[in-house]
């Protein structure tokens, strides 16, 4: 029988809001949304004041203003975020054996082994403090035997908030929530699930696993097993510079430069693909070209985390064009995106549209069917004349996408 664990989930309290306020306190009690300032775009974050008029993050701008009117809008501020989420992290990676990033807000600790020599709930909460003291940021935590019970646990502790689940209650913890509870259950699962009478997780602890097998495919099985405080998935240490690239070398050195755009749009746009495949974002964007005389030249600019295609080829093609000497021949060109962290659920949330969104979803489950070509911009149809591909991701595949189910 394999040991239990110690596995805490910490959670930054609406991150964007709250480092809003460290610059500007007046905002402090007051209902306040960060995202993009139009009907169609989408709230990236809110207040809590916000959320008790019923405003939640990835609602649609126009829903969330006609909810709460007098809410304050903020454009937001990524580059703070950034900093401040980095500074979240080196607190953390100094203070606890093995943490898994899995967002720039969100985190699993492994405390397993700890509370035989310090108590993990005291550990834990030493942890919370001092992250609000030094960063200033408000969070809360929850503390249990696995991922899923846990973060569940760190919802009912927010805000700024902490709570244990004791060891064998993880069951009567989770029975009276609603299922939505339950990390995975998305919108289109939940209705299924209600629509059969199951809208409490209690009531699914009490379906026959093969039920859900056959309601819900491989997925059912999964969902009911966290239902019922079962979550095997290990915290998989966290490694700051994940990339991903992608070169092409041309048969002949090329100054086409209408044939040198569409291959770097069509390269950017599979790689951002891959991103949101593995749930990635990408906050470094890095073009590289050789030359004809093998002398070979790398620019990068950081960015907001993204898995985008609209934030992510401007910035590729703006890159190329600081970069390229136009009196010399192109033998190479390659792109890289690092400094690659969890949240596929976060896309470029301060200027997205809900149309841009569902119009990514809708591509990349056509891709997922019928294959990471089927569907492209016009601009990279192109491509597959003018050059060979290597491997997007220099081997690290594995490295990218082994969090997938986290």
């Amino acid at each position: 029988m394999s040991k239990q664990r110690t596995i805490v989930h910490l959670d930054l309290d609406s991150f964007f809001v709250s480092v809003e306020r460290l610059k500007h306190p007046e905002l402090c009690g007051k209902p306040v949304l960060v995202g993009s300032d139009s009907d169609r775009g989408v709230v990236a974050s809110c207040s809590y004041e916000a959320r008790h008029f019923g405003v939640r993050s990835a609602m649609p701008m126009r829903t969330a203003k006609q909810l709460c009117p007098d809410a304050i809008i903020l454009r937001g501020d990524s580059g703070a975020y950034m900093k401040k989420s980095d500074e979240v992290t080196e607190i953390i990676r100094e203070r606890v054996p093995l943490f898994e990033k899995t967002s720039v807000d969100e985190f699993y600790v492994d405390l397993t082994g700890m509370e035989k020599f310090f108590g993990a709930m005291k550990l834990a909460s030493e942890l919370r403090q001092y992250i609000a003291k030094e960063t200033g940021l408000p969070n809360s935590f929850g503390l249990s035997i696995n991922k899923t019970v846990s973060k569940v646990a760190t919802n009912t502790a927010k805000p700024n908030g902490q709570r244990e689940v004791e060891r064998g209650t993880e069951k009567p913890f989770l029975a009276p929530m609603p299922i939505e509870s339950i990390p995975g259950v998305g919108g289109k699962t939940a209705h299924l699930l209600r629509s059969m009478g199951v809208a409490r997780i209690h009531t699914m602890q009490e379906l026959p696993i093969d039920l859900m097998q056959r309601l819900l495919g491989e997925h059912g099985p999964v969902l009911w097993r966290k239902a019922n405080g079962i979550d095997p998935s290990p915290v998989t240490p966290w490694h700051e510079r994940k990339s991903i690239s992608t070169e092409r070398t041309f048969e002949r050195d090329t100054i086409d430069m209408a044939k040198l755009r569409g291959l770097l749009t069509a390269m950017a746009e599979n790689l951002a693909y891959q991103l949101r495949k593995g749930d990635k974002l990408t906050s470094c964007i890095a073009v590289k070209i050789r030359y004809a005389d093998m002398n070979t030249h790398t620019r990068q600019l950081r960015i907001g985390y993204t898995a985008c295609d609209h934030i992510i080829l401007p910035t590729v093609h703006e890159l190329f064009r600081a970069l390229y000497d136009r009196r010399q021949r192109i033998r190479l060109v390659g792109i890289r995106f690092s400094h690659l962290v969890g949240g596929g659920h976060q896309m470029d949330a301060f200027t997205d549209t809900q149309e841009a969104m569902n119009l990514y979803q809708a591509m990349d489950k056509v891709r997922k069917r019928f294959g990471d070509r089927m569907v492209m911009r016009a601009a990279g149809m192109g491509a597959k004349s003018i050059g060979r591909m290597d491997n997007p991701f220099d081997g690290q595949a594995p490295v990218l996408l082994a969090n997938r189910r986290s």
